[in-house]
């Protein structure tokens, strides 16, 4: 099949997704592993059914604009988290990255979405091991040369220097951003938690935790940031799914992030994602990793 998604605003052709029956398993599963590290423990654990009916709400709304979805499947390797499959793996035009987890927990998702690549024909590109650490939610592409990343709890300097290994120069240009410790090693805090591109000049940020060498950069690129409000940002106002240039999908209870957006002329969808979203720190761009952008 066809692959590549050196982009976050280019036209989603093919996405992988995992179902929370798949992840979650039962409501017995997710108490035997309750609570689990990185998400909001305060709020109590995901209700299954309900974590069902909200995910197929948002798969809907992908059904509107990508042709085609994969599901990544059931594996005993993985647990709860790999509902969020854009962490484990990234996915270019020569082939998938096996990225490494910084989460202890979730070892071995990047294996498991590693043999789902091969059943589909998609060549591995390249694996990050041992001592490196290196998570999907801290890669931003700025644009189809550029890949940023997020240095913090979950991405260490030695996943860093493999990736770099690896692309070698089929990229332009790799930007490392320093990520502020925030609420600690605890915290699942990406570079994703804190920008999200919905069109090529056109993001929405949370300056307050953004790195300031990279928000000048975004300026002086000619990005025009749109500022979450500080009331949105712990209901994900900042990590939105961009569809196709203007046009996204973003988490329900942001309605002032959502009227920037719009009036920007961007088209935006909303879901309910308290039990898949919320509770586990991982909005709409964690539960998708684009195959392909085009």
């Amino acid at each position: 099949m066809k692959f590549g998604a050196n982009s976050m605003v280019k036209p989603i052709e093919s996405v992988l997704i995992k179902q929370p029956k798949d992840a979650f398993i039962s409501q017995q599963y997710i108490a035997n592993h309750w609570p689990q590290p990185g998400w909001m423990a305060q709020l109590g654990p995901p209700y299954f059914e309900e974590a069902i009916a909200e995910f197929e709400s948002f798969v809907s709304l992908l059904r509107s604009h990508v042709p085609d979805i994969r599901f990544l499947p059931l594996d005993n390797r993985t647990g709860i988290d790999s509902i969020y499959v854009h962490d484990p793996i990234l996915i270019t035009e020569q082939g998938a990255i096996l990225l490494s987890m910084g989460n202890a927990s979730r070892e071995k998702e990047p294996a498991a979405a590693g043999d789902y690549m091969k059943d589909l024909g998609i060549p591995i590109f390249g694996t990050i091991r041992g001592e490196g650490k290196l998570e999907g939610g801290d890669l931003l592409w700025l644009n189809e040369r550029t890949l940023v990343i997020g240095r913090g709890y979950r991405t260490n300097d030695e996943g860093i220097r493999q990736l770099q290994e690896i692309v070698g120069d089929s990229i332009e240009d790799l930007i490392v951003v320093h990520l502020p410790h925030w609420y600690g090693e605890a915290e699942c805090l990406h570079l994703l938690s804190l920008i999200s591109l919905i069109d090529d000049k056109l993001a929405v940020v949370y300056s307050k935790l953004l790195p300031v060498p990279f928000r000048e950069k975004l300026l002086r690129e000619g990005v025009k940031l749109l500022e979450v409000p500080d009331d949105e940002f712990d209901t994900m106002g900042c990590n939105i799914l961009t569809l196709s240039p203007r046009k996204c999908v973003m988490l329900a209870g942001n309605p002032k992030t959502k009227r920037m957006l719009e009036n920007e002329g961007v088209e935006v969808r909303e879901f309910k994602g308290l039990e898949i979203c919320i509770k586990g720190e991982g909005g709409p761009t964690c539960l998708t990793r684009p195959i392909l952008r085009e």
